[in-house]
């Protein structure tokens, strides 16, 4: 069972007029999950459902921010999360290799 995000550390710093909040969360949780869902559960080749990664709401809270996507966007959502996770910087995070 996937835990929520853990926030380890938050540091708050001014800079100039301006408050900077900067939160530090542990993503051990989500590569963990992920590495026991490709050992012990492989998706099965004709199934309609796949499980693709393991992501939890912080971080596709941070993807989302950074795309400009907001949550009720649904297909905008879709597309950031497609691309994330498609891309080599997170694909510890997935657990199913194929394409989507």
């Amino acid at each position: 069972m996937s835990n929520l995000s853990t926030q380890i550390s938050e540091r708050v710093t001014f800079e100039g007029d301006q408050m900077v909040i900067k939160r530090t969360h542990n993503a051990d949780h989500m590569l963990n999950d992920a590495k026991r869902s490709r050992e012990i559960s492989p998706n099965e080749f004709a199934s309609d459902y796949k499980l693709v990664g393991h992501v939890d709401a912080a971080l596709v809270s941070l993807w989302l921010k950074e795309a400009g996507v907001s949550w009720e966007d649904t297909p905008a959502v879709k597309e950031v999360m497609k691309k994330k996770l498609m891309s080599n910087e997170f694909n510890a995070l997935r657990v199913w290799e194929g394409s989507y």
